[in-house]
């Protein structure tokens, strides 16, 4: 059964890997799958921007999102250290590595995270982030888990450099800075929701993820809408939109 899960879980990734697809939904589908394969408690994911700064792009909850945005604002924690070594960077009790990132620490045991395992996202000499797993829970993650771990960052990161050799990389550049640009809309429209509608920050994005799915939108155009009020979403419904 975990091997036809493995298996649907790589089809679903690679049928995503269309001309001109949604990078930012595709790596929410990759966060939210390692979460379910690998029996972790989170997972986000950290690319560069074209000027080769980390930016958090997907994560699986809200709060690992903030953690993740806190790890990059502080430039400490498995992850940065992860991109920047472009070596997998596994802590597997948080409580023994104050040492090394103590604000990061701090504020992963304030959410409830005891371990995290941090994978580059790479491909050959070229590192452009880091997939980060976190538990609730001290301890490794098994050999196996790793692996199948290293192999969702590496579909992601092939993914992201599908038709785009290494030396186009102005391409991707180019691509990502997009992404980065729906993310700050993004942002935006969840913010608009939960005042709007009275929800939490999280069930915001749902209901936001919910109304592009069922439309066949992009998120970014559908936040721009709902920012600028040309359309509505209604809690509890999948989407509830209206010109």
């Amino acid at each position: 059964m975990a091997e036809i899960q493995l298996s649907d879980v790589f089809v679903e990734l690679a049928d995503t890997l269309v001309d001109d697809f949604d990078v930012i939904e595709f790596l929410h589908v990759l966060a939210d799958r390692c979460v379910q394969l690998l029996g972790v408690s989170a997972a986000g994911l950290l690319v560069t921007d074209q000027q080769d700064n980390l930016q958090v792009v997907a994560a699986s909850s809200e709060g690992t999102r903030l953690l993740e945005l806190f790890q990059l604002q502080t430039d400490q924690g498995p992850g940065v250290d992860c991109f920047r070594t472009g070596q997998p960077v596994s802590v597997i009790d948080l409580r023994t590595a104050g040492h090394r990132w103590p604000r990061f620490t701090a504020a992963a045991a304030e959410v409830g995270f005891a371990a995290i395992h941090a994978l580059p996202m790479r491909l050959r000499s070229e590192v452009i982030g880091a997939l980060n797993l976190f538990d609730t829970h001290p301890g490794a993650l098994d050999e196996g888990k790793v692996r199948i771990g290293q192999a969702l960052a590496d579909v992601a990161t092939i993914g992201l450099l599908q038709q785009r050799a290494i030396q186009h990389r102005d391409i991707l550049a180019e691509q990502l800075q997009a992404a980065l640009n729906s993310r700050v809309l993004i942002e935006q429209a969840k913010g608009v929701l939960a005042e709007r509608l009275q929800v939490d920050v999280g069930e915001a994005f749902a209901l936001l993820r919910n109304g592009a799915r069922s439309h066949n939108r992009r998120l970014s155009d559908l936040a721009q809408a709902i920012i600028d009020g040309s359309e509505q979403l209604a809690p509890g419904t999948t989407a509830n939109l209206s010109a």
